[in-house]
């Protein structure tokens, strides 16, 4: 009765029904653009399945292609969530931190617990992508080929005949063993600093009270809380999310200017190559890879240290032959697209020996230590007659790649008769590094943090779990990495640090 006399109880009830409409509304518009979004990113998810097709050289469309759809699409549409729970939580951010009276209603708690769902599934579905680029990461086939050449050097001992017999100096083991620990080096080095990061948002959302900005009160409440303060889960994943990612970003932009004007790790990777006189082939995939031309122009790089910086001086001041795989060019970093000829041959060198001798790793037997060094012999042999052109049925080719095979990731023409090298300025190579999949990492590590504060409300737990998976995957890396490259290199694993 009284709600019937009473016109302001029956607009309470009216505007309470609206509200409700209105949140109902906006979870809708949720569903709908995680749906629109979901059905894009399929063809970037069929895009990518093609491009690794032909990387791989498979002719049938079996199971294994089917998965890597799925693996690719995973990481896409965690992308797609990402992107969505983000401008919600954003959104209600500002539209209740804002207002300096009750004028929106906070999202009801069925409406929490489907936007949780949402931020669980992209979790889940980046921890897939994520734990997939590792496994690609971890077991990438990589061979150094060295070109340095024995030196010859005049006997003190006399023929019968009256000339001096001449002997010739080995060539040295170190260079390569300096060349694989700077590639374990930089294994794991990324554009942001983990640390770093962890510590700025725990800054400004503990330190400088940034948290008070997800609670459910009005602005003009948050100094007035006495009891346990209520905090909204959409408000403060929205608010986490969003800081870790613009700190990640002030970070890698800081990141790339730091690498143009100071210091690029990743570019001094190939300056050592080049003064160690050893060139890099990586292939992630069975028919595409990264080349790195190392030879060096002096023709040897076992010398002392006067003679080092005489050749140093000299490349300074344009005085000899510059570094490039063609001459007269400075292009020492290549994507290249093998044939299947030439991909074989390959891999018939390393099963042969693979198979008689055992994979790489410590050598308990003379025997085995002697075969793994007839390995790498051959093999050393064989890529470096391919780079010298002496292979005619295995030849390649040198070109630009088209501004569209560069954006789509996708070679148009198939090396079927030569294997063709793609000069690469941007240093593609690094793609099998860390250094090249900060995007989802940053994503992975922002994620991570969100799922484990959403769980126990403690940014500061939060990023302690996240400080210590951080620890625990780049150590995973680097273990398993250096096992890949003795394996793959028929290196000694006890000189890989």
């Amino acid at each position: 009765m009284d709600v019937i006399s009473n016109p302001n109880s029956s607009t309470l009830f009216d505007s309470k029904i609206g509200v409700r409409d209105v949140l109902t509304y906006k979870a809708h518009i949720i569903d709908t653009a995680a749906g629109v979004l979901a059905g894009l990113v399929v063809f970037l998810s069929l895009l990518k399945t093609v491009s690794w097709k032909r990387r791989t050289a498979s002719v049938a469309v079996d199971l294994r292609i089917f998965l890597k759809f799925l693996l690719f699409y995973a990481g896409d549409l965690a992308n797609a969530f990402l992107l969505v729970t983000l401008a919600t939580g954003f959104y209600w951010l500002m539209v209740c931190k804002v207002q300096e009276q009750v004028l929106n209603e906070m999202p009801l708690p069925q409406h929490e617990k489907h936007f949780v769902t949402y931020v669980i599934c992209a979790f889940a579905l980046k921890a897939m992508q994520f734990f997939h680029k590792l496994i690609l990461q971890i077991y990438v086939d990589i061979f150094f080929i060295d070109w340095e050449r024995p030196r010859a050097t005049a006997s003190q001992a006399v023929t019968a005949a009256g000339p001096r017999k001449c002997d010739f100096l080995p060539v040295g083991i170190w260079r390569i063993y300096f060349v694989a620990n700077e590639w374990n080096r930089i294994q794991t080095i990324r554009k942001t600093r983990p640390t770093f990061q962890i510590m700025a948002v725990l800054f400004f959302l503990e330190v400088v009270g940034f948290s008070k900005f997800a609670l459910k009160e009005p602005p003009s409440e948050f100094f007035s809380q006495v009891d346990t303060p209520s905090y909204s889960t959409i408000l403060r994943y929205g608010l986490a999310s969003a800081l870790w990612l613009c700190i990640g970003l002030l970070q890698v932009i800081f990141t790339v200017f730091y690498e143009i004007c100071v210091v690029d790790k990743i570019r001094q990777f190939v300056d050592v190559c080049s003064v160690s006189n050893i060139s890099v082939l990586l292939l992630p995939q069975r028919c595409f890879g990264y080349y790195i031309h190392g030879r060096s122009v002096h023709g040897h790089a076992d010398t002392n240290m006067e003679q080092m910086n005489n050749n140093l001086r000299r490349e300074a001041e344009s005085l000899c032959a510059q570094r490039g795989l063609l001459p007269n060019t400075d292009m020492q970093t290549f994507q290249v697209a093998l044939s299947a000829r030439l991909r074989s041959e390959y891999d018939r060198i390393r099963e042969s020996f693979t198979r008689r001798y055992g994979s790489g790793g410590v050598r308990n037997s003379v025997d085995e230590r002697v075969q793994n060094i007839r390995a790498y012999q051959t093999m050393n042999y064989f890529l470096q007659s391919v780079i010298d052109h002496a292979q005619p049925d295995m030849d390649y080719y040198v070109r630009d790649k088209l501004a569209l095979e560069s954006v789509m990731g996708v070679e148009f023409l198939e090396p079927i008769d030569k294997s063709i090298f793609y000069n690469d300025e941007r240093h593609s190579f690094n793609a099998v590094l860390f250094h090249g999949h900060e995007s989802t990492l940053l994503i992975f590590d922002t994620l991570f943090f969100c799922v484990v504060d959403l769980a126990c409300h403690d940014f500061v737990l939060a990023g302690l779990l996240t400080y210590i998976q951080q620890v625990m995957f780049r150590k995973i890396r680097i273990y398993f990495g250096g096992k890949n490259l003795a394996d793959k290199t028929w290196l000694d694993e006890r000189f890989l640090m």
